[in-house]
């Protein structure tokens, strides 16, 4: 039986993950986010090998897979050296493999150092569960091995480091001594391992239902599996209930739609549309004078404005912190008049610089200082003008006037003004667009080519700098059709309320 930490970490979320971890893979649906995830954790822990100096890596491949035998052996030798700090250390007990993202040498031992790409907040005193039983799972393979450890740390992103010149390694990372939080999950850990045996061993699918972990730590992969014999729709449907809640329902048997409405259990009135929409044969929810009310706030010129961002763990340019949102690109349509010409002007910086400087100076280019800005869920908009007026006093004046002028298309959605049963209860554009305008193969942004949503948008502008020529111009042609195609949308949704105000 091999046993890695991994597999232990998914069993200590939920026995069921760790036996179709094991035993039916092809049923995981890991998302382009959680790729993305996985990508930064490993950028994250290159870099924090070097916190304390030089280093030895025992990384090892036999073709495309780790070699776990050449690393042990590895390891072994250079601990036999005296090797002060080894990056990947790997052992083996009883079946039991783990490898240790820095094992550093101190006078009477060793002391596990495990790197996450999570950002530590300061007085933080509640570090991940799941971090705490990764890391006694490695002391006690480690102790068992005959391996003195003599100190347990996690070390994090440290969330208010802000780059000013070279990136400072010391600041950048936060280093937690969890050796008192250790001991609950170390006296359960023969216990699991022996759970888990028993379970990987086992020919049968666990029957396990539905519980709090499916969601923490993290999103399981295997949701779509574990809940396919839920009817569609189901209370886990319903729009902004916390899971806590809808748990609570389900364990109570108050499941489908028909259920939530006979129990009366639902006083939310968008939760309660969202189910008799369902149910019922019911004509679209339009408040014409509510509808009109907020195209009346609206003047002309009307510009369209949406921004896409990325965020990096580790900090790039000079003033950012980890994760900071980086505006890297908008799309902008604008109208002079109600019936006027439709006119679109764009924005995007190049992979591997700095471009907050331009995309500003642009957006005080394209957009006048007192003219009517529309953006969808607007917060995020006027939240990144905020914090480009604060990095460039000179433009701030033009950046908070085109942040005071702007208005927000979900408002007439949100506030119940307009409903129709296809949107299922949610208000993001994704949901509105397709309802609105269901036939339309030009607003389907499953018909875009490479690039179909933010995050994949996030993920793929700082790689364009490491891409061939052709493929830069590709992916550069893609980015651009897709938030294009995020303000070309949102002119079509005002254009349905002006025609929706007026019949």
């Amino acid at each position: 039986m091999y046993l890695s930490k991994s597999k232990y970490c998914g069993l200590w979320q939920c026995p069921k993950l760790a036996w179709l971890a094991k035993n039916k893979p092809e049923l995981a649906q890991i998302d382009g986010s959680a790729m993305e995830r996985f990508e930064t954790g490993n950028r994250v822990g290159d870099l924090a090998m070097g916190l304390f100096g030089d280093f030895v890596e025992v990384t090892a491949y036999n073709g495309e897979k780790l070699d776990l035998s050449a690393m042990i052996r590895a390891t072994k030798v250079e601990m036999e050296k005296g090797t002060p700090i080894i990056c990947e250390a790997s052992f083996s007990y009883n079946g039991l493999y783990c490898a240790v993202d820095i094992l550093k040498k101190e006078p009477n031992g060793w002391a596990i150092y495990e790197v996450k790409s999570s950002v530590a907040h300061d007085g933080d005193k509640d570090d991940k569960a799941v971090y705490i039983a990764d890391i006694s799972y490695q002391k006690y393979v480690l102790e068992h091995c005959g391996i003195p450890v003599t100190g347990t740390y996690l070390i994090c992103l440290n969330g208010e480091y802000v780059l000013d010149g070279e990136l400072d390694l010391q600041k950048l990372f936060v280093i937690h001594d969890v050796a008192g939080q250790l001991a609950t999950q170390e006296g359960l850990i023969e216990a699991n391992i022996a759970i888990l045996e028993r379970l990987l061993l086992l020919e049968e699918e666990p029957e396990i239902d539905i519980h709090e972990n499916c969601v923490k730590p993290y999103q399981c992969s295997f949701w779509n599996h574990c809940t396919a014999h839920l009817p569609n729709p189901s209370v886990f449907d319903l729009y902004r209930m916390q899971y806590r809640k809808k748990l609570e329902l389900y364990r109570k048997g108050i499941v489908t739609f028909d259920a939530l409405l006979e129990s009366g259990c639902i006083k939310n009135e968008t939760q309660n549309r969202q189910i008799l929409h369902h149910l019922f044969p019911q004509e679209d929810e339009i408040d014409r004078t509510g509808i009109q009310a907020f195209l009346d706030s609206l003047t002309f010129p009307l510009y369209f404005l949406d921004f896409e961002t990325m965020q990096m763990a580790i900090p790039e340019y000079q003033g950012t912190r980890p994760y900071a949102q980086i505006p890297f690109q908008y799309s902008l349509h604008y109208l002079e008049a109600p019936e006027g010409e439709l006119h679109h002007r764009e924005f995007l910086g190049v992979s591997g610089d700095d471009p907050r400087r331009q995309i500003a100076q642009r957006l005080c280019q394209d957009i006048p200082a007192n003219v009517c800005v529309l953006a969808y869920n607007k917060g995020f908009e006027c939240t990144r003008l905020k914090e480009l007026a604060e990095l460039y006093p000179d433009l701030a004046p033009h950046l908070l006037a085109i942040r005071d002028n702007m208005k927000d298309l979900l408002t007439p959605f949100q506030s119940g003004c307009y409903y129709t049963k296809p949107m299922g209860g949610s208000f993001s554009i994704k949901s509105v667009l397709p309802a609105l305008f269901p036939d339309d193969p030009a607003l389907d942004y499953h018909n875009l080519e490479g690039i179909h949503n933010g995050g994949e948008a996030m993920a793929i502008f700082p790689k364009i700098k490491d891409m061939p020529p052709e493929e830069q111009a590709i992916t550069r042609r893609n980015l651009l059709k897709y938030c294009e195609l995020d303000t070309f949308a949102m002119v079509k949704v005002w254009q349905k309320l002006m025609e929706v105000a007026q019949n």
